[in-house]
Protein backbone atom coordinates (compact mmCIF):
# COMPACT_ATOMS: atom_id res chain seq x y z
CA UNK A 1 0.00 0.00 0.00
CA UNK A 2 1.50 3.51 -1.39
CA UNK A 3 0.21 6.82 0.04
CA UNK A 4 1.02 9.68 -2.08
CA UNK A 5 2.26 13.03 -0.81
CA UNK A 6 1.67 16.19 -2.64
CA UNK A 7 -1.04 17.68 -4.61
CA UNK A 8 -3.67 15.70 -5.96
CA UNK A 9 -4.45 15.94 -10.04
CA UNK A 10 -7.71 18.40 -10.08
CA UNK A 11 -10.08 16.63 -7.90
CA UNK A 12 -10.84 16.82 -4.37
CA UNK A 13 -10.87 19.16 -1.84
CA UNK A 14 -9.29 22.92 -2.07
CA UNK A 15 -7.28 23.53 1.02
CA UNK A 16 -6.95 26.87 2.12
CA UNK A 17 -3.59 28.85 2.77
CA UNK A 18 -2.07 26.27 3.63
CA UNK A 19 -4.37 24.22 5.79
CA UNK A 20 -5.55 27.39 8.48
CA UNK A 21 -9.60 28.13 8.97
CA UNK A 22 -10.88 31.52 7.88
CA UNK A 23 -11.45 33.73 10.54
CA UNK A 24 -14.74 33.57 11.27
CA UNK A 25 -16.35 37.54 11.12
CA UNK A 26 -19.61 36.99 13.52
CA UNK A 27 -19.75 37.70 17.01
CA UNK A 28 -21.52 35.54 19.52
CA UNK A 29 -23.83 37.72 21.74
CA UNK A 30 -26.02 34.89 23.31
CA UNK A 31 -23.39 34.22 26.70
CA UNK A 32 -23.09 37.80 26.59
CA UNK A 33 -27.12 38.56 26.92
CA UNK A 34 -27.46 35.62 29.47
CA UNK A 35 -24.82 37.52 32.06
CA UNK A 36 -26.50 40.20 31.71
CA UNK A 37 -30.04 38.61 32.27
CA UNK A 38 -28.66 36.98 35.16
CA UNK A 39 -27.12 40.33 36.75
CA UNK A 40 -30.06 42.44 35.95
CA UNK A 41 -32.36 39.70 38.09
CA UNK A 42 -30.06 39.99 41.23
CA UNK A 43 -30.01 43.40 40.92
CA UNK A 44 -34.00 43.92 40.98
CA UNK A 45 -33.91 41.41 43.89
CA UNK A 46 -31.20 42.74 46.06
CA UNK A 47 -32.32 46.43 45.40
CA UNK A 48 -35.44 46.54 47.97
CA UNK A 49 -33.28 44.83 50.52
CA UNK A 50 -30.85 47.94 50.64
CA UNK A 51 -33.26 50.30 52.16
CA UNK A 52 -33.24 50.99 56.19
CA UNK A 53 -34.47 47.84 57.58
CA UNK A 54 -36.88 49.47 60.05
CA UNK A 55 -40.18 48.85 58.84
CA UNK A 56 -42.03 52.12 59.36
CA UNK A 57 -45.48 53.19 57.75
CA UNK A 58 -44.47 57.33 57.33
CA UNK A 59 -46.85 59.97 56.90
CA UNK A 60 -47.38 61.81 53.76
CA UNK A 61 -46.23 65.58 52.82
CA UNK A 62 -45.96 68.40 50.64
CA UNK A 63 -42.30 68.80 50.91
CA UNK A 64 -39.66 67.97 48.41
CA UNK A 65 -36.90 65.69 48.51
CA UNK A 66 -33.81 66.57 50.35
CA UNK A 67 -30.42 66.13 48.59
CA UNK A 68 -28.32 64.06 50.99
CA UNK A 69 -24.63 63.22 49.45
CA UNK A 70 -23.34 61.21 52.46
CA UNK A 71 -25.19 58.59 54.17
CA UNK A 72 -27.15 60.11 57.03
CA UNK A 73 -27.62 59.13 60.81
CA UNK A 74 -31.17 57.91 60.66
CA UNK A 75 -33.31 57.53 64.02
CA UNK A 76 -36.61 55.24 64.02
CA UNK A 77 -39.33 54.86 66.01
CA UNK A 78 -41.96 52.38 64.96
CA UNK A 79 -45.81 51.36 66.06
CA UNK A 80 -44.70 49.90 69.01
CA UNK A 81 -42.59 52.89 70.07
CA UNK A 82 -39.09 51.11 69.69
CA UNK A 83 -36.16 53.38 69.03
CA UNK A 84 -33.92 52.42 66.71
CA UNK A 85 -30.89 54.37 65.33
CA UNK A 86 -30.02 52.92 61.81
CA UNK A 87 -30.92 49.47 61.88
CA UNK A 88 -29.90 48.44 65.76
CA UNK A 89 -32.55 49.07 68.56
CA UNK A 90 -31.31 51.26 71.55
CA UNK A 91 -33.10 51.86 74.88
CA UNK A 92 -34.43 55.15 75.21
CA UNK A 93 -31.79 56.15 77.78
CA UNK A 94 -28.89 54.90 75.21
CA UNK A 95 -29.73 57.24 72.61
CA UNK A 96 -27.44 60.78 73.74
CA UNK A 97 -24.47 58.24 74.62
CA UNK A 98 -24.83 56.51 71.20
CA UNK A 99 -25.15 60.21 69.63
CA UNK A 100 -21.91 61.07 71.51
CA UNK A 101 -20.26 58.73 70.41
CA UNK A 102 -21.02 59.02 66.94
CA UNK A 103 -20.04 63.11 67.33
CA UNK A 104 -16.49 61.86 68.80
CA UNK A 105 -15.85 61.03 65.15
CA UNK A 106 -17.01 64.42 64.02
CA UNK A 107 -20.08 64.28 62.47
CA UNK A 108 -21.72 67.49 61.43
CA UNK A 109 -24.33 66.02 59.33
CA UNK A 110 -28.12 66.28 59.60
CA UNK A 111 -29.93 63.47 61.96
CA UNK A 112 -33.29 62.36 59.91
CA UNK A 113 -36.12 60.99 62.59
CA UNK A 114 -38.44 58.72 61.10
CA UNK A 115 -41.99 57.84 63.26
CA UNK A 116 -44.09 55.59 62.15
CA UNK A 117 -47.98 56.95 61.54
CA UNK A 118 -49.51 55.51 64.22
CA UNK A 119 -46.72 55.79 66.95
CA UNK A 120 -47.31 58.10 69.90
CA UNK A 121 -46.04 61.61 69.07
CA UNK A 122 -44.68 61.87 72.47
CA UNK A 123 -42.67 59.33 71.74
CA UNK A 124 -41.26 60.63 68.67
CA UNK A 125 -40.74 64.26 70.60
CA UNK A 126 -39.20 62.97 73.49
CA UNK A 127 -36.79 60.78 71.27
CA UNK A 128 -36.20 64.53 69.63
CA UNK A 129 -35.75 66.18 72.66
CA UNK A 130 -32.94 63.70 73.67
CA UNK A 131 -31.12 64.22 70.21
CA UNK A 132 -31.46 68.06 71.25
CA UNK A 133 -29.87 67.59 74.26
CA UNK A 134 -27.24 65.52 72.62
CA UNK A 135 -26.22 68.34 71.06
CA UNK A 136 -27.52 67.85 67.73
CA UNK A 137 -29.64 70.71 66.39
CA UNK A 138 -29.32 70.02 62.55
CA UNK A 139 -32.64 67.33 62.84
CA UNK A 140 -35.12 66.72 60.02
CA UNK A 141 -38.36 64.19 59.61
CA UNK A 142 -38.78 62.13 57.20
CA UNK A 143 -41.63 61.72 55.58
CA UNK A 144 -43.26 60.31 52.12
CA UNK A 145 -44.21 62.54 49.14
CA UNK A 146 -47.82 62.96 49.33
CA UNK A 147 -49.43 61.73 46.12
CA UNK A 148 -52.17 64.04 44.22
CA UNK A 149 -54.75 62.77 41.96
Amino acid sequence: MGMSVGKSGGGGSRRRRGGKRAPMSEINVTPFVDVMLVLLIIFMVAAPMLTVGVPIDLPESRANALNSESQPITVSINAEGQVFIQETEVAMDEIVPRLEAIAETGYEERIYVRGDQSADYGAVIQVMGRISAAGFTNMGLVSLQEQVN
